[in-house]
């Protein structure tokens, strides 16, 4: 028993989750059976929203009782890589536009995908990558040339 007990007013409702279901991947199979069972789906996807809803840290999840949070993020990955989260995505617009229609004409995406115009050789690396040499404006070159540090 955890923090949540009872129906907080936030867990996915029946008519929803008759839809959420049937998206859903059928868990691995074990051979040999012997392994624990499964924490419900529901229990689960509730988990999951509840994070995604609030902001709160996997490790949290425990506290509440609706589910442990390595099982909810470890489902989370999974029905991740199967595209569940895109597939609900996708059918809950259809149905708003569906309902209550969108209006895609008022709609613009803008972007870009070239080098930047300043950028070449010259730039040197990127400061927070700190894996790489690059300019140490704490040394100067001769220093550096010789591998010694001066003190700041």
């Amino acid at each position: 028993m955890g923090l949540v007990d009872g129906d907080d007013g936030w867990r996915i409702p029946d008519w929803l989750w008759e839809r959420i279901e049937v998206l859903l991947p059928a868990g691995p199979w074990h051979p040999l059976g012997c392994h624990r069972s499964r924490v419900p789906n529901r229990a689960a996807m509730n988990a999951i929203l509840l994070v995604l809803r609030t902001g709160m840290q996997w490790n949290a999840l425990s506290a509440t009782g609706i589910c442990s949070s390595s099982s909810a993020h470890r489902r989370f990955q999974e029905w991740e890589q199967a595209g569940v989260f895109h597939e609900i995505w996708r059918q809950g617009l259809l149905a708003y536009d569906e309902a209550v229609g969108i209006d895609w004409a008022w709609l613009a995406a803008d972007g870009a995908m070239t080098k930047a115009p300043l950028g070449g050789p010259d730039t040197g690396p990127n400061p927070t990558d700190r894996g790489k040499r690059g300019r140490n404006a704490r040394c100067s070159p001769r220093a550096r040339a010789e591998g010694v540090r001066l003190s700041v």
